[in-house]
């Protein structure tokens, strides 16, 4: 009896083990076909604004089935946000190791900061299809609004890094900061004015006096 108890029980341990592993693969799984379905609309972002691209578009672009991205994003419009966030993170990423890199040099920091991310919005699709402005009226809601995702979430994340940088700077004045180079940074990637360098450069002049009061302390 012991014995046969004793195999049972060394049995059920691998079943325990195998459960985990399926939810772990099923959402690796998951996260691959988002990630393709996002990446196909890059791609038709690429060639077309996003009014013309339809579901069954993206869904021919992945690969995959007009269901299956229904199933996976809701509405077209849900999978509008989500590739806009997923845009946004890009961004924020972009310029988060200039700040860590220059945090000695709050000037120089923000303006590295607004070089890379301008290099990068020239590049991305995103931003050229809402500064196009023909037929990108929802993602440019998402981008513009005050309560849309991309303001409130750069907003969040670049306080964060700047947190980081200069822990001894009040959290009320890095958020101000952190929205106002967030909406200053979109604003120019609409519109630019001229070269990202000569653009960074300026609004870190602009903004210089108040950064040596609020960061320099914080240093």
């Amino acid at each position: 009896m012991s014995g046969r108890s004793s195999r049972a029980a060394g049995s059920a341990a691998p079943a325990a083990t195998v459960r985990p592993l399926r939810r772990t693969l099923t959402e690796a799984t998951r996260q691959l076909l988002r990630a393709r379905v996002l990446d196909a609309v890059d791609d038709l972002l690429r060639q077309r604004p996003w009014a013309s691209i339809s579901m069954a578009d993206v869904a021919g672009a992945a690969g995959v089935s007009r269901q299956t991205v229904y199933n996976e994003f809701g509405s077209r419009e849900a999978l509008a946000q989500e590739y806009v966030l997923r845009e946004t993170d890009r961004f924020v990423a972009t310029v988060q190791q200039a700040v860590l890199d220059l945090r000695d040099d709050p000037r120089a920091a923000v303006a590295a900061a607004f070089d890379v991310f301008l290099t990068a919005a020239a590049e991305r699709p995103l931003i050229r299809a809402i500064a196009a402005g023909d037929g990108s009226d929802e993602l440019l809601a998402l981008v513009r609004t005050g309560v849309g995702p991309v303001l409130a979430i750069a907003t969040q994340r670049l306080a964060a890094v700047m947190q980081t940088g200069w822990p001894g700077a009040a959290l009320p004045e890095t958020q101000l900061i952190a929205e106002c180079v967030v909406r200053l940074a979109i604003s120019h990637a609409v519109l630019p004015s001229g070269p990202a360098e000569l653009t960074a450069a300026s609004v870190a002049r602009l903004l210089g006096p108040y950064l040596d009061d609020v960061l320099g302390s914080g240093r």
